[in-house]
């Protein structure tokens, strides 16, 4: 049984820095996407940023392009998202995802099918 579990998160000042990590159990992560989405209450979950190793891809929203960098430790089977330069509007939960995704759909929610539980981040003074 393949599971993601999240870890990271919380509370931060804007402009400050917060690492998640998206630890796998049941699948090795550089055989498949990892994509980082957030959701916002009221709003559709959206795609922040995504790392497909064995293709040497990643993808980012043009929203966090510059201040959040995605990366993957393959012997701690492990994705993080290093988030730097926070801003309130990144508040969300964000959710860590894996599927067998090709390299044009990695920015697509659908595309993945096995998600983390999700952890929140809140930007706030």
């Amino acid at each position: 049984q393949v599971q993601l579990v999240q870890s990271g998160g919380g509370l931060v000042q804007p402009g400050g820095s917060l690492t998640l990590s998206c630890a796998a159990s049941g699948i090795t992560l550089d055989s498949v996407a990892v994509g980082w989405f957030r959701r916002v209450p009221g709003k559709e979950r959206e795609f922040v940023a995504a790392i497909l190793t064995r293709a040497g891809s990643t993808r980012y929203a043009d929203s966090v392009k510059g201040r959040f960098t995605i990366s993957a430790d393959n012997a701690k089977n492990t994705v993080y998202l290093q988030m730097n330069s926070l801003k309130p509007e990144d508040t969300a939960v964000y959710y860590c995802a894996s599927g067998r995704v090709i390299v044009s759909s990695m920015t697509s929610k659908n595309a993945y099918d096995v998600w983390g539980q999700g952890t929140q981040v809140t930007v706030s003074v």
